[in-house]
């Protein structure tokens, strides 16, 4: 088969995907507006409001991400039961995305980043928020419901999109594996710090490279190639997973892999882009990285279209779900 047919199948093929998608969930609201004139209150620009817009963010943005690749997301989050969890309901059916594994709790509130953006650029972002763990009631909840779609559902791959919002734990991460390991699911993580070193056993760990310093606790830099191939490695051996993917930004992506295999580290350079927001980036890339491994693509395979999906979502301002026909055309003309 040529490469022009393999890639175009392998991308008709994602439309039979199932992916279980688990963590924290927030409304991402933008309000747009101009700029002409400072306050005479303080130093600080007045952005005269012209548009309002909300979008779903965090684990909801890998959603997005996953349904624009033709692939089926369930998601699984706990949200508040106030009115911007409605708002957050309406926009998952605007998209047509499974509302089933949505709890909604009185003890939290549904988070939102707010972003005020004037004359086309970012001035300030405000955050409503909780960041405690989920309460004993909402946990058993939620495991409960993960069950359930576990065992009505064929998945093809499980992704915790941890936001340090509370929603994952080191409960809800050992009952999640036990169960994607015993039914041979593979399991790809976003991480953040707090559950940074709880991931045993997963299939395929994405941290950035902060990520990666902070929860190893060891300064690394992206131009230090050797220190990042030492940590990774590190860090794969701590955690028993068959591949650690880092994001190195502007230096592209660099996959550590288990010893059993050929080739133990892969290097993908990042391709040259006008880049006009990184927000969700790293959404976009854990999405389309695990679509790819649910269907079986090489290490290789993984990193460079993920690495592409996530470049071409930042030549857009704010957060956006990738384009599947444009990143199939990048593939066959890049890959």
């Amino acid at each position: 088969m040529t490469k022009e047919g393999k890639y175009t199948q392998l991308f008709q093929d994602f439309d039979q995907m199932k992916i279980l998608i688990i963590g924290d969930v927030m409304l991402d609201s933008y309000l747009w507006g101009k700029v002409d004139r400072i306050s005479p209150e303080a130093p600080i620009p007045i952005v005269a409001l012209k548009q309002r817009e909300n979008r779903m963010g965090g684990a909801a943005n890998v959603a997005l991400n996953v349904n624009a690749l033709g692939s089926e997301p369930i998601l699984c989050s706990v949200i508040g039961d106030d009115e911007k969890g409605n708002q957050f309901l309406d926009l998952l059916a605007e998209q047509q995305i499974r509302t089933s594994g949505i709890i909604r709790s009185a003890d939290r509130v549904t988070t939102t980043k707010f972003r005020i953006f004037g004359n086309h650029s970012q001035m300030l972002r405000v955050d409503e928020e909780v960041d405690h763990d989920l309460s004993e009631k909402d946990f058993h909840e939620l495991i409960t419901r993960v069950e359930e779609i576990l065992n009505e559902e064929e998945i093809h791959c499980i992704i915790f999109q941890d936001y340090n919002k509370g929603v994952i734990s080191d409960g809800l991460i050992k009952r999640v594996v036990g169960l994607a390991i015993s039914r041979n699911i593979p399991v790809s993580v976003d991480p953040k710090q707090r559950n940074f070193t709880s991931y045993t056993g997963v299939t395929l760990f994405k941290p950035n490279l902060k990520e990666l310093s902070e929860g190893l606790n060891k300064q690394i830099l992206a131009d230090d190639q050797e220190r990042v191939i030492q940590a990774a490695q590190s860090l794969r051996k701590m955690l028993n997973c068959k591949y650690v993917m880092t994001t190195l930004s502007e230096k592209g992506v660099m996959v550590s892999l288990a010893d059993n295999l050929a080739e133990k580290n892969i290097f993908v350079p990042a391709h040259a882009r006008s880049v006009a927001d990184v927000s969700g980036a790293g959404d976009t890339v854990i999405s389309v990285a695990s679509v790819c491994l649910a269907k079986g693509c090489s290490p290789y395979e993984i990193a460079y279209i993920s690495n592409l999906a996530g470049g071409l979502v930042c030549e857009e301002v704010g957060v956006v779900p990738v384009n599947k026909e444009k990143l199939l055309k990048e593939v066959l003309t890049l890959l």
